[in-house]
């Protein structure tokens, strides 16, 4: 019995009554779950159903209570969007004005559901027929059927005229051997990363030229896209998700995405900075912020504004300046509120020194330090197993990083800490 075929039959009463059994399903029981369900149930059945209730217990992560009512492959819910990005993405389109898109490598339809309840039409198209018996399982157990096509086919051959937008997903790893071809196909062995655009599948320069086509596109690629790899015609957003980035986003089309122009979306709030790519004189495209003595305050922007190349932006917005040409940490010498950065009061500022910072500890009573490195050859987890913490009741901030070219560390607690009560100045 092939995969499409146990699929299909975990969506038949029978299956669906054992998905109903392991809604709650704790997986440390999963080996008495498996023998117990055998007695009554084929065993191809229960593997696959025993498999979806893992994965959709890995899935909440993406989507939240969905993802209970939701059917997903392995490699679906590694490369499906999360529900928050996919509905930012969603109100976007909806916002130029698309009410009918062609979801190229749809994959398990996690962009598809959040397109069609932002109410666009969608067609949504895979060459893999268990991520597309996937995708229609989705639609029709979140209620959103009519608002979605599913079709099994290569999408370079798939028409779009007519359609209003375009989004575009390429794989982006490798498919893990079980899987067989996966979303665009390769049977490549297993997992990891591609950071070539043009190894995407299908590849970035195909996008592109797709999305050139339509009225309005997007596409999804890994956020450590090389700059230089970005179509100069077109808008590229990235976007993290309480403080991790996610993806970014290549926009293509009038009324909205500005051509050249970088951003960065940080969700869940939504505040979106737009800067123009900026080059210094090789051609290069450069952050030009100044650089400056330690202040009292210590920004660490968020990673879809360092992605973005939009320190500089950030730097000007808090009159702040970088700790090193080389380090997108930026200091500034009093308080500014700003989304698109951490701050933190700082009171130390050391050249590099283990013995120091041990002895320094123990006298302010650290027991508890958040350890983190920009620039530094140190592991915070290393350092940690020398500094010894334990038994003090404060807690501290320790920066792992450069200034001004030389090795150093900076302490110091979140601004939300250091208002409730003073900081304790050691330089």
């Amino acid at each position: 019995m092939n995969d499409l075929d146990v699929f299909a039959n975990l969506l038949a009463p029978e299956g669906q009554a054992l998905l109903a059994e392991l809604r709650d399903h704790d997986p440390a029981d999963e080996l008495a779950a498996a023998t117990r369900l055998r007695r009554e149930h084929p065993a191809a059945l229960v593997s696959a159903a025993l498999g979806q209730a893992r994965l959709r217990q890995r899935a909440v992560a993406k989507f939240g209570a969905d993802a209970g009512r939701m059917y997903f492959t392995p490699n679906g819910v590694e490369q499906s969007t999360r529900a928050t990005v996919a509905d930012h993405r969603a109100a976007r389109f909806a916002a130029l004005g698309v009410r009918t898109l062609a979801d190229l490598c749809c994959g398990i339809g996690g962009d598809a559901l959040a397109l069609a309840r932002a109410g666009i039409r969608v067609l949504a198209v895979d060459r893999d027929p268990l991520a597309c018996a996937a995708a229609r399982a989705n639609a029709e157990a979140l209620g959103l059927a009519e608002l979605i096509e599913v079709r099994c086919a290569d999408v370079t051959e798939v028409d779009t005229a007519g359609f209003d937008a375009v989004f575009v997903d390429p794989a982006r790893r490798g498919k893990t051997p079980a899987r067989g071809a996966g979303r665009g196909g390769s049977g490549r062995p297993a997992g990891g990363r591609i950071f070539d655009p043009e190894a995407y599948e299908p590849p970035l320069s195909w996008a592109v030229e797709a999305a050139r086509a339509a009225p309005c596109a997007a596409l999804k690629i890994a956020p450590g896209v090389p700059h230089e790899a970005l179509p100069a015609d077109a808008e590229t957003e990235w976007i993290s998700d309480g403080g991790d980035v996610k993806e970014a986003v290549v926009w293509f089309g009038p009324g909205g995405p500005v051509p050249g122009g970088r951003r960065a979306t940080l969700l869940p709030a939504g505040d979106s900075l737009l800067g123009a790519a900026r080059l210094d004189p090789a051609g290069d495209e450069a952050d030009r912020a100044p650089v400056g003595p330690v202040g009292d305050w210590l920004y660490e922007p968020d990673g879809a504004v360092i992605r973005a190349h939009l320190v500089a932006d950030v730097a000007g917005q808090l009159d702040g300046r970088l700790i090193d040409p080389t380090i997108a940490y930026i200091t500034a010498d009093r308080l500014t509120a700003t989304p698109y950065a951490t701050a933190y009061a700082l009171t130390d500022v050391l050249p590099f020194n283990v013995k120091k910072l041990k002895a320094l500890l123990r006298e302010r009573g650290v027991g508890i330090a958040v350890i983190k490195k920009r620039g530094s050859a140190v592991e915070p987890e290393e350092l940690r197993k020398k500094l010894k913490l334990g038994g003090g009741r404060t807690s501290c901030t320790i920066f792992l990083t450069r200034v001004g070219g030389a090795p150093a560390m900076l302490l110091g607690r979140p601004a939300a800490e250091a208002a409730e009560g003073p900081v304790t100045p050691g330089r």
